[in-house]
């Protein structure tokens, strides 16, 4: 028996959600041949199977969320291709993973990390649950029920048809009974951990000012002008465009500029990687943008075009907004965000004029930028978005 664990799919993270299942059991399947669609943070990807063989286990269903190391699929025969670490026996238990392996002489009620949370906020004893999962494993649904929580109030609704989710069931148990509980799953879910880490590794400060852009005489898409402006401010003042180590407390200056630009969705947002911007041509520029957003809608950005930015851009003003506080995410050191460009009222040369202004929020690390560096790159960043076209 061998089984082929999911491996990591290139891009860092911690786990995939199963999509659709493109074998079954009984199957015989070659080398290569795709086994399984699953979503990552950022993309759909199909899993191809290492080795041949026959298939005897599924080690999940569509909608599981899979640890990479975790066991995916199960075959009689063959050799799996490289090495995964194991997932330990706890982290099995607790993640309530199909396939996991037993807890034996273990004084503490297995159940899994949502289950136990719900257990402490409601004041349920685990050990008098009856676990209804594998094994004895407790749920979420074994939770509410023993603790007399009516499946009416479960977030879903009979009208519709629609059924929930033990998660769904515990937010509703706590709160109104008439709206709908969407679990994040792949971009938002990303979004929330990435969100997250920024929280906890970031010392985030924010400066924010205006450009003056009533020179240009072409409108529309900003996207170049504040790509070009990053650029030369990048060249003024290169401390922005760096990674940062805590651990080594260390900041290390790149010698390029990959640029994180965020593309909004239907399906959550998606962060994208422009490589080397500033060897690049303006038309070269814009067909690497127009190439990267296509591939955001259509969910098929590749794994190396997400990881390993070095300055990041929102352009949050073609929606709305004027100024904001964009996050940082770690190791990068700056974000600069673009509001809405609209009219005010300006005085120039002792008279009232209207002028064009695009406002911008610059975020950075307060741990390794200084507040001077961040200005001079905002500075340098205004004076090239205030030459004419």
């Amino acid at each position: 028996m061998s089984t082929f664990r999911l491996p990591d799919l290139g891009e860092g993270l911690a786990e995939a959600e199963i999509v659709e299942w493109h074998i079954k059991v009984g199957d015989h399947v070659r080398v290569d041949q795709p086994m399984v669609s699953v979503e990552t943070a950022k993309a759909v990807v199909e899993v191809p199977a290492p080795f041949g063989g026959i298939v005897t286990a599924l080690c999940g269903a569509p909608g599981d969320i899979v640890p990479t190391g975790a066991p995916l699929v199960e075959f009689d025969s063959g050799t799996v291709v490289g090495s995964m670490p194991a997932t330990s026996e706890e982290e099995y238990v607790e993640l309530g993973l199909v396939g996991g392996p037993r807890i034996r002489d273990s004084q503490r009620a297995r159940a899994v990390p949502a289950a136990r949370a719900l257990a402490k906020s409601l004041g349920v004893d685990l050990a008098a649950v009856q676990g209804g999962g594998r094994a004895g494993l407790i749920t979420l649904g074994d939770v509410l029920q023993h603790a007399n929580i009516p499946a009416a109030a479960n977030g879903g609704s009979a009208a519709n048809g629609t059924s929930a989710s033990p998660a769904a069931r515990a937010i509703a148990a706590a709160g109104p009974t008439d709206g709908t509980v969407e679990p994040l799953r792949g971009v938002r879910r990303a979004m929330a951990q990435s969100m997250s880490q920024s929280r906890d590794q970031v010392a985030g400060s924010t400066v924010c000012d205006d450009a003056d852009i009533h020179q240009w005489t072409q409108r529309g898409d900003y996207m170049l002008r504040l790509m070009r402006a990053m650029i030369c401010a990048w060249r003024a003042e290169p401390a922005l465009n760096a990674w940062y180590d805590p651990a080594a407390q260390a900041r290390f200056l790149v010698a390029h500029v990959d640029l994180a630009i965020a593309v909004d969705t239907p399906g959550g947002l998606i962060v994208p990687v422009v490589r080397n911007i500033e060897s690049k041509s303006p038309d070269e520029l814009r067909a690497a943008v127009a190439l990267q957003k296509e591939a955001a809608h259509r969910r098929s950005t590749p794994a190396e075009d997400l990881r390993d930015f070095t300055l990041m851009l929102s352009n949050f003003g073609t929606l709305a907004g004027r100024y904001g506080i964009p996050l940082v995410v770690p190791p990068a050191v700056a974000i600069l965000g673009a509001g809405k460009v609209r009219e005010d009222a300006v005085v120039v040369g002792g008279a009232v004029r209207a002028h064009r202004r695009m406002p911008l929020s610059l975020s950075f690390d307060h741990r390794c930028i200084t507040g001077g560096e961040a200005c001079r790159f905002l500075g340098a960043v205004i004076t090239d978005l205030e030459k004419p076209d």
